[in-house]
């Protein structure tokens, strides 16, 4: 097997195959440490997609939220609302509610369907308006407006 490295002055040299071998072993060895410490073993792919760490949402969602169900379409039927200053947020509220009316689920409130497909509506400045409030902090649709 070939092995390169640079040399102080930052050329690739070739690395003889005792060299190879000794630090093949090393490696083989700050492995098994690592394992034996508790330490996983972490691939390319773990580095590339970091696990998640994001703030709690703003909404607290009622109980009987477990039990709200997305009908294919409702999305693409709300208005979307960008906190431009030529957009009025009262308008928006107002469709926005007309929206959910049309939306019949027995198995939970309106204020739970509202508060569900509210995050949907927003864009851009709005989204992120909705995103830095701080967490738990609505809890009902009259909080919300």
């Amino acid at each position: 097997m070939r092995v390169w490295s640079h040399t102080l002055s930052g050329r690739l040299c070739r690395v003889s195959s005792l060299f190879s071998e000794i630090m093949a072993e090393e490696d083989n060895q700050s492995l098994y440490n690592e394992n034996n410490e508790n330490n996983q073993v972490r691939t390319l792919r773990d580095h590339m997609n970091p696990t998640r760490t994001s703030a709690p949402s703003c909404i607290v969602f009622p109980p009987d939220a477990s039990h709200f169900n997305f009908k294919p379409g409702i999305i693409q039927l709300l208005p979307s609302f960008h906190g431009l200053d030529l957009e009025n947020p009262y308008l928006h509220l107002r469709e926005f509610e007309e929206v959910c009316n049309t939306y019949n689920d027995l198995n939970c409130s309106m204020n739970t369907i509202r508060l569900k497909l509210f995050p949907f509506s927003l864009k851009d400045k709005a989204k992120t308006w909705l995103q830095n409030l701080s967490s738990g902090s609505i809890r009902a649709w009259d909080e919300m407006q």
